[in-house]
């Protein structure tokens, strides 16, 4: 059974539910992943690949923090947008 994934643009936002960390947001990943708590995923975000927890917002879906390193390799900011490809880590 593949494991569930996930595909979009999202813009990197400072959050304030999340200790204002950068972070973006998955709109549908409670859906997708089957539950509201944190979940480990694998993926890329443009051409960087990733291993991340996923934080349950508290609205529904989840934010996925965006560590300075992996922003540095992006060359990207809050406001700035990226092609996020993830999905539940084995």
């Amino acid at each position: 059974m593949p494991s569930p994934s996930m595909q979009f643009d999202a813009e990197l936002v400072r959050a304030s539910e999340a200790g204002g960390w950068i972070v973006f947001e998955a709109p549908g990943s409670a859906e997708a992943f089957g539950t509201g708590k944190p979940v480990r995923v694998v993926g890329t975000l443009d051409a960087v690949t990733v291993a991340l927890t996923l934080l349950p917002s508290g609205h529904g879906y989840h934010l996925g923090p965006v560590k300075a390193a992996t922003r540095r390799m992006l060359g990207k900011d809050v406001g700035d947008t990226i092609a996020v490809r993830i999905e539940a880590a084995a």
